[in-house]
């Protein structure tokens, strides 16, 4: 995986900023905003590094959600905050990457940011209930084709990975389905679980446990490889030849306001990547399915940077952008 090459290949960066960051402290109580609902990936990112950072500082550390229009509205709020550490973002690839192209009129740019840390990267997975006769990509192929522009699909909103991964499979295989956004994973999920909608691409971290406890059925994972995590599941590029060239990966980090002081910047990362080295942290990634994204803050902006030229790419293509909500 990306991720792993990337953490591999930047010790220095890692090192750097660890060894003088470890004076900063907020004094006060922090926010987190998620944006996304409670029970998704975002959300529980942001609620583990708001625990871990209450328990280092001995200070109040709160997540707030704010969700709607694909994590845009929380970005939008963060940039308007003060560039003093105590207002930060569990974001992800959605509105840290995709929004960009996607959204013709979104309200904030990427230099209004700043990237902190990466939490956790990992697979996409293609879900449907458990109570479906679908079993197998082939036949959901032949379903969609079969029911060409009538089946849906739900995601954890417009501009999210959730979203841009059904199109770009939809694509591949020359097929039509209508898009449901919902306002995170939980929604969406719960929506798959009431046949409301056909199928859905989640993160991996955010559906393992309904895959494990036999309400979903994953048919496929994005990722070029199968996931330790679900071995018998396999990679959506080994189900048809028209899919030998899909894979995704997502990504979630925190982020905060531009300008954030390079004190505040390195010591929030070594903090987070301290935490990230910890074997309950790794454990519980891999339970969820993903891996650390451990990178110092200018290995995780270049990082950034280049997903946001990737779906770039993907979105130009497919000729696709919407309105923000």
């Amino acid at each position: 995986m990306i991720t792993r090459r990337l953490t591999l290949a930047a010790p220095a960066l890692l090192l750097a900023p660890a060894a003088r960051a470890e004076t900063w402290r907020p004094g006060q109580q922090v926010r987190i905003i998620a944006g996304a609902a409670a029970g998704g990936t975002t959300d529980i990112m942001g609620r583990m590094v708001a625990q871990h950072l209450q328990v280092k500082w001995g200070t109040p550390v709160v997540v707030e959600n704010r969700t709607g229009a694909g994590g845009t509205i929380a970005t939008a709020e963060i940039v308007r905050q003060k560039p003093d550490g105590l207002n930060l973002l569990s974001g992800n690839i959605g509105p840290q990457a995709i929004g960009y192209s996607l959204y013709r009129n979104l309200s904030y740019r990427p230099d209004q940011l700043t990237n902190i840390a990466g939490t956790i990267t990992g697979p996409n997975v293609l879900v449907v209930n458990a109570n479906t006769p679908v079993r197998s990509m082939a036949e959901l192929a032949a379903w969609l084709r079969r029911e060409q522009g009538k089946v849906t699909y739900a995601s954890t909103g417009a501009g999210q990975s959730t979203h841009l991964s059904p199109v770009w499979l939809l694509q591949l295989l020359g097929a039509e389905a209508v898009h449901v956004p919902y306002r995170g994973s939980a929604p969406a999920q719960t929506a798959v679980l009431a046949s409301e909608v056909g199928f859905m691409i989640d993160n991996l971290t955010g559906v393992i446990e309904q895959i494990r406890g036999g309400r979903m059925r994953a048919l496929a994972v994005t990722s070029a490889e199968r996931s330790a995590v679900l071995p018998d599941v396999p990679a959506m590029r080994e189900t048809l030849p028209e899919l030998a060239s899909y894979e995704v990966n997502t990504w979630f980090g925190i982020f905060g306001p531009a300008g954030l002081p390079a004190e505040v910047t390195n010591g929030l990362n070594a903090d987070i990547n301290a935490w990230l080295e910890q074997p309950d942290t790794i454990r519980r990634f891999a339970d969820l399915g993903g891996v650390p994204l451990k990178l110092a803050p200018a290995a995780f902006t270049a990082f950034v940077q280049a997903e946001i030229a990737k779906w770039r790419a993907v979105i130009q293509k497919e000729g696709l952008q919407i309105d923000a909500n």
